[in-house]
């Protein structure tokens, strides 16, 4: 791809937006960061707070530890953490510098303040809308469709900020059906890499960090160790087991940060880990590295375009598949090596439901890592699945089209039946 064709920018731009920090499971510290604008706006600390979610946040916030909190859980320990302790200008970092005394002073917060959850159904999956009371004052900030998406800052009947709050094309977001399978391919063979080594360096050096960290300590069913133990120390299992180990971390308390992909902190190791294993193993130069990153990366981005940010379909199958794609690379493939992989990949595991972030995503993305690499093994021996068996389509650009009616159209009621089965258990949300 010429330096010159528009599509080159957009490509380099879709990978500075989607490739950034994260501490903690986004869903939580995306409500973090709408309390911290809340707490910030109001000019003090609100006496209550009311946060209408809807059913999509409730499934991806009830069971995941919330950095910088002593292990607590849920929606109301999420907004307290951004109270008491948020910097709104971090977005998602934006509790990363809580000090010692903001984290003891979170669980007294939350004991002492109501913070009453309710669920809601406004026409998107993702939808945050907190509103803090002080005395005689209140604030209303919203986020909808991504993490970061402020469309709302209201204080006391004066709109300080409004958006609309649809997902439309705009000068802010580039265009995501810019992406296509050929066009990744010839951007991450072609790219300059100085227009990208800074935020896939960055991407290999914190992703493998909290990788190490998970398999240095004990977090949430160490799914990592498990896989050593069970079945040997080869390059596929520490593909599966890193990033599992750094899933595991990131759900269960690690204050380490991420570089996320779509949104998503999981979908960032499980399309990044497993590649820099493989390289390591491979003994691939940085330069051939970072191009297996920037096809990955983006291919991982191509396929959430058609599902969204959250749904019922777990984004670890689309992130495996990536990596498989950037294993693919790594290992002397081609466009026809990396397409078949994709595509055999998501025939295996695109049955794969989203129940939420907790301990157990560290087992889905080791399983969706496998079937990436047994998407490459299979089309490097000649075997491959084919248009018309079940969801694959004629063409890698069709089956990917097919994921997404699957996850947004198929899929609806069943995310629905998640969260019901979710929010009836007796954990509080």
């Amino acid at each position: 791809m010429q330096k010159t064709d528009a599509r080159y920018a957009a490509y380099v731009q879709i990978l500075r937006d989607e490739l950034i920090p994260a501490m903690g499971c986004t869903e939580p510290i995306a409500l973090s960061y709408a309390a911290a604008v809340g707490r910030q706006t109001l000019g003090c600390l609100p006496l209550r707070v009311l946060a209408q979610v809807s059913g999509s946040i409730i499934k991806n916030v009830k069971s995941v530890i919330v950095p910088h909190t002593n292990h607590l859980k849920g929606i109301p320990a999420a907004i307290a953490a951004g109270i008491v302790a948020g910097r709104a200008d971090r977005q998602l970092e934006v509790i990363s510098d809580a000090t010692a005394e903001e984290i003891a002073a979170i669980r007294d917060y939350l004991e002492k303040t109501p913070i009453e959850v309710r669920p809601v159904d406004n026409g998107a999956v993702f939808d945050i809308l907190l509103t803090l009371y002080a005395q005689s004052s209140y604030v209303r900030v919203r986020i909808v469709h991504f993490h970061t998406n402020l469309v709302l800052i209201e204080k006391d009947g004066c709109v300080l900020l409004e958006k609309p709050a649809v997902l439309q094309k705009t000068a802010e977001r580039v265009d995501r059906s810019l992406l296509s399978m050929e066009g990744i391919w010839d951007f991450a063979s072609t790219v300059e890499l100085p227009d990208v080594e800074d935020v896939l360096n960055r991407q290999i050096e914190y992703n493998t960090a909290i990788a190490r960290d998970g398999m240095a300590h004990d977090y949430g069913a160490n799914i990592g160790k498990v896989l050593l133990s069970a079945y040997g120390s080869d390059v596929r299992t520490r593909a599966r087991a890193m990033a599992a180990a750094a899933s595991d971390a990131r759900m269960n308390g690690s204050e380490l940060p991420v570089i996320i992909n779509s949104g998503s902190g999981n979908q960032g190791i499980a399309c990044s880990v497993p590649v820099i294993e493989y390289a390591q193993a491979l003994g691939a130069s940085h330069e051939a590295l970072l191009r297996a990153l920037a096809l990955s990366n983006l291919i991982a981005i191509h396929q959430k375009t058609g599902i969204g940010t959250l749904s019922a379909y777990c984004g670890a199958v689309s992130a495996g598949a990536a990596a498989g794609a950037g294993i693919a690379y790594l290992s002397g493939g081609g466009y026809q090596e990396v397409i078949h992989t994709v595509v055999n990949a998501l025939a295996i595991v695109s049955g794969i439901v989203c129940d939420g972030a907790k301990a157990s995503c560290a087992a889905k993305i080791a399983a969706a890592v496998d079937a990436g690499i047994l998407g490459f093994h299979m089309y490097q021996q000649g075997q491959e699945f084919r248009g018309g068996d079940g969801i694959v389509m004629k063409g890698v650009e069709a089956t990917i089209r097919s994921v997404g009616l699957l996850s947004t159209q198929g899929m609806r009621e069943t995310n629905n039946e998640i969260i019901h089965l979710m929010t009836d258990s007796p954990v509080n949300c």
